[in-house]
């Protein structure tokens, strides 16, 4: 579904991702991890066409630069880490515009778009607040129409820019599980940035680990969230337990 060739970005003179050679396979679930300023983000915006890049950057095969953006939005929906929201516009309208790139010439939405809106706001708990100014709404229950927006555009690629960003410890399980029930309903293909490693790890295929803008390990989460990886890299005293889907990682005090 992905493929990074000596992916690199430069922004400002400043080299922020440096030769990543990647892939993420169709239906994988893979998570990017990392300390501040190591370059998630970017990444993520370079798969999305969103910053130029240097290297190749592959969505189903095609380079994301050279594909128009209305079929680059069929193919990849993209929820970042702090979107433009204009304040008046409604939840429901909001979330109806993750259904333009199957626009008409008219412009029209037909049935199956509006259809494909409500389904994403009772996915997410958003029904009652379909009337609701977006400016209305606390910061964890606009994350939550972000989602909805993607989740109605139905794209077979979902890339996540800190989703649990703004939530509470519940709404950040609804959310995550509510994307690995997609996941598995739809098919569709996960790449995501994460601060939280326990998240991280327990809702990953696999993690990729960059710093200083490199990726410097990739591999399922028990080998890649470790006591010495977070220490040498997060400069962090941690400890990890458990083991596969169960890996629980707390700070230390010193």
């Amino acid at each position: 579904m992905i493929e990074l060739a000596s992916l690199g970005v430069r922004l400002g003179g400043v080299e922020i991702v440096d030769g990543v050679d990647a892939t993420v396979a169709a239906g994988e679930w893979v998570t990017l991890i990392g300390p501040n300023g190591a370059g998630k983000t970017t990444l993520l915006r370079a798969v999305a066409a969103l910053v130029p890049y240097t290297g190749s950057a592959r969505v189903g095969g095609d380079e994301v630069s050279s594909l128009p953006r209305r079929e680059l939005a069929r193919r990849l929906a993209l929820v970042p880490q702090s979107p433009l929201l204009p304040p008046a516009m409604r939840v429901s309208e909001y979330v109806l515009l993750g259904r333009t790139p199957y626009l008409g010439a008219f412009g029209y939405e037909s049935r199956h778009d509006h259809d494909a809106a409500r389904r994403a706001l009772d996915q997410l708990d958003l029904g009652t607040f379909a009337n609701r100014a977006l400016a209305t709404l606390s910061g964890g229950e606009q994350q939550r129409v972000v989602l909805a927006r993607a989740l109605a555009q139905e794209a077979s690629l979902l890339v996540l820019d800190e989703p649990t960003t703004s939530l509470d410890v519940g709404r950040q399980q609804q959310v995550l599980e509510l994307v690995a029930a997609l996941r598995e309903r739809r098919g569709l293909t996960v790449l995501s940035a994460m601060h939280d490693l326990t998240l991280a790890a327990q809702y990953a295929d696999s993690l990729m680990l960059l710093s200083g803008g490199r990726l410097v390990a990739a591999g399922p989460p028990s080998e890649i969230v470790t006591e010495e990886l977070v220490a040498e890299h997060y400069r962090a005293d941690v400890r990890v337990f458990g083991e596969g889907r169960s890996i629980a990682v707390v700070p230390m005090r010193s």
